[in-house]
């Protein structure tokens, strides 16, 4: 990794732990989140993924309407100079329960 990304991968653990952390606040069940990124293929590479505890608080928060959160990640990643070219493919959401069941609780298998 060059220092650029470094630098960059930096500020983009600074601006998701902002919205971790609102999350944490607004949404029922969400847990934590991460990102994944290939900096030869920046910033289309770019992923972000939202867990939440349950598939059943997973469900009510699409049901509510995931737009908020969204929304809420491109305009933290904007802040920073990073635009997200198709959040809907590069916004996604998981959930604790379905890594035990298909993982064993393997984040590292599942993400990667």
């Amino acid at each position: 990794m060059r220092k650029t990304d470094k630098k960059t991968d930096n500020q983009i653990r600074i601006v998701l732990t902002e919205v971790c952390d609102h999350a944490l606040a607004a949404y029922p069940g969400f847990q934590w989140l991460t990102h994944l990124v290939d900096y030869s293929h920046f910033p289309e590479s770019l992923k972000v993924v939202c867990i939440f505890d349950t598939n059943t608080n997973l469900s009510h928060f699409y049901e509510a309407g995931k737009s908020g959160l969204d929304a809420f990640i491109v305009t933290k990643l904007a802040t920073i100079g990073i635009r997200l070219s198709k959040p809907s493919a590069q916004i996604a959401y998981d959930t604790e329960e379905n890594c035990e069941r298909e993982n064993k609780g393997k984040w590292a298998h599942r993400l990667g």
